[in-house]
């Protein structure tokens, strides 16, 4: 039997602010957004559209899952995202106003730098060696 993981829940301060952030900033897919009751929607996002994985955006319900909004991973980095170009994403998010807390260097998997999301979650922004020349 083959498995997989189709989604990961990202917490968010508000639904359509973290759509406007990712798919405006990042460039990522709104997939759905469906209103399931009058507080609770189901808003999935992906880097493109034929991705695999995908991202559940979910508003806090208590004050337990509003604490964990921007550090889902207790300051480590949460979330990998792929690139064939890193210097071109770099510049363009750059250009977008995304706070960048580790530069470019060169690691033995590839390219990578460090971002913050709109809520402080860290990001490897990765070029994998299998596209550098």
């Amino acid at each position: 039997m083959a498995r997989t993981i189709g989604l990961m829940t990202l917490v968010v301060r508000n639904y359509d602010e973290a759509i406007d952030y990712y798919v405006n900033i990042l460039d990522f897919i709104l997939v759905e957004d469906s209103g399931l009751d009058e507080n609770k929607r189901w808003v999935v996002i992906a880097p493109k559209l034929n991705s695999e994985f995908k991202l559940l955006l979910a508003q806090p319900k208590n004050e337990k899952e509003a604490a964990a909004i921007g550090n889902q991973t207790g300051g480590r980095v949460f979330l990998f995202l792929y690139t064939d170009d890193l210097d071109r994403d770099y510049k363009l998010y750059r250009s977008r106003g995304v706070k960048f807390v580790r530069e470019i260097i060169e690691e033995y998997y590839g390219k990578v730098a460090v971002f913050e999301d709109l809520y402080g979650n860290l990001w490897d922004l990765i070029e994998p060696k299998q596209y550098l020349s």
